[in-house]
């Protein structure tokens, strides 16, 4: 494995602590019943689950893209899931911010475009994984 890539998992490993803690704040919203808006709290629990399915995808990817022998610029493609980890749930957490939105606000752009980094990235990675396969057979 790359050592950049080496290092790319294992401080997104840490991050799962950071994911942790925003379930705790979810857990808080419901239990408090503190003042967010029905759009809010869906968009933060959307968000927050985005973050974590994400970031083991983007895990796997980089573990399959490696395992398969794909050439190391393939590997990469896990960095673009793991970038679409951090976009993804920002659209939903930054545009519904303020004291009692009605619709989501302009940030939800970045929802958007780390829905594109991600269908880019996991094309990459399949891209990938099937030139170490054809490699290994010749």
């Amino acid at each position: 494995m790359d050592p950049i890539i080496s290092i790319v998992a294992g401080a997104t490993l840490l991050t799962v602590i950071g994911i942790m803690s925003g379930g705790t704040f979810l857990l808080r919203i419901h239990a408090k019943g503190l003042t967010f808006n029905a759009l809010q709290k869906t968009f933060f629990r959307a968000g927050h689950a985005h973050a974590g399915v994400l970031v083991i995808l983007g895990l796997v990817v980089i573990l399959v893209t490696v395992a398969s022998g794909a050439p190391a610029p393939w590997q990469w493609a896990g960095v673009g899931v793991l970038a679409s980890a951090l976009l993804i749930p920002a659209g939903f957490f930054l545009s519904v911010l303020g004291p009692d939105p009605k619709r989501p606000g302009r940030l939800l752009a970045l929802l958007w475009a780390g829905v594109v980094v991600l269908a880019g990235s996991l094309a990459t990675a399949a891209v990938g994984v099937i030139v170490g396969g054809v490699t290994a057979l010749g």
